[in-house]
């Protein structure tokens, strides 16, 4: 056999070999293309426009002097503000949900991830499937009906000193030397003070936050994935249960909390957010609200305390 008939048979093959491999090449490529294509996840989670009464003021809750009408304004002034704040969380849920379905992540999906994992204090390895469930267990609700009693309750109704000078609704500490303001009462040894936020809606932000990373309310979230998991929306009653930790006074506070959410009817409110977020313009539905306000009880930017 001469040295040509067994050179063609090699060349042939060599020509599959580079064939396969610049097949391999574009597909990656392509690959990269499209993961460089996709927008990145800021523009995906943010809010194309924030509404312009987001961050309104607080308003001076002392002039209704009849309880139930104090009641009534302040439970509507936070409401839309905290239906905002959850669909932001819900954004961020849905968008981790999509980046755990796909095969491949682009760095910057990564680094996105990596930077929700350090706001949300969760360990391990980005883009794994242990990581992503923790993930997406903290990126969720926290019902109306606990956050406005939990609101009246920490804030007198919006008129304590904290609400009024600044802007804390939930009694939020911060443990930065002049990030707050100090309490008159805090007893000798401790060091904290309580946060003053921009914005009442700053610290709803603050107080979603807090309960969806600190390691005191793990449980609170445990219970709340169980709910998701029997396709239930969180309820503020079963959630309180996890807010042993929130107060000193441990289950006295938590049932105290309950008594509020059943004595003021607040699961109405947990319903009224249901059907905002499952509208298909919910930023409409919530401007409907503001200006139903406005109209009841005038604009809080003409009432700033």
């Amino acid at each position: 056999m001469s040295w040509r008939h067994v050179a063609l048979p090699a060349v042939a093959i060599a020509i599959l070999v580079i064939a396969t491999l610049a097949g391999m090449f574009t597909a990656q490529v392509e690959l990269t293309k499209v993961k460089d294509q996709r927008p990145a996840p800021e523009e995906v989670v943010e809010l194309e426009t924030i509404p312009d009464w987001r961050d309104a003021p607080l308003p001076d809750f002392t002039q209704y002097t009849v309880i139930d009408e104090r009641k009534e304004a302040f439970f509507d002034y936070l409401f839309p503000r905290i239906v905002l704040a959850n669909l932001e969380v819900l954004s961020l849920r849905d968008y981790t949900k999509t980046l755990s379905e796909r095969d491949e992540l682009s760095q910057k999906e990564l680094e996105w991830l990596q930077d929700q994992s350090s706001r949300l204090r969760v360990v391990g390895e980005p883009g794994t499937e242990e990581h992503f469930e923790e993930l997406i267990k903290r990126f969720d609700i926290i019902s109306p009906s606990l956050m406005l009693a939990q609101a009246a309750n920490e804030s007198a109704w919006g008129t304590s000193h904290f609400a009024t000078q600044g802007n804390n609704l939930f009694g939020q500490w911060c443990f930065q030397e002049g990030c707050g303001i100090v309490p008159s009462q805090r007893r000798d040894g401790m060091n904290h003070e309580v946060q003053v936020f921009e914005s009442p809606y700053q610290s709803i932000r603050s107080y979603l936050r807090n309960l969806n990373r600190h390691e005191a309310y793990s449980d609170l979230r445990e219970v709340r994935a169980e709910q998701r998991e029997e396709d239930q929306l969180p309820d503020g009653i079963t959630l309180a249960g996890g807010l042993e930790s929130y107060s000193e006074r441990g289950m006295a506070y938590v049932q105290e909390i309950r008594s509020m959410i059943n004595f003021n009817q607040l699961p109405d409110y947990d319903a009224a957010f249901e059907e905002v977020a499952e509208a298909d313009e919910p930023m409409a539905k919530l401007s409907g609200k503001i200006e139903d306000y406005r109209q009841r009880f005038g604009d809080p930017e003409d009432t700033e305390s």
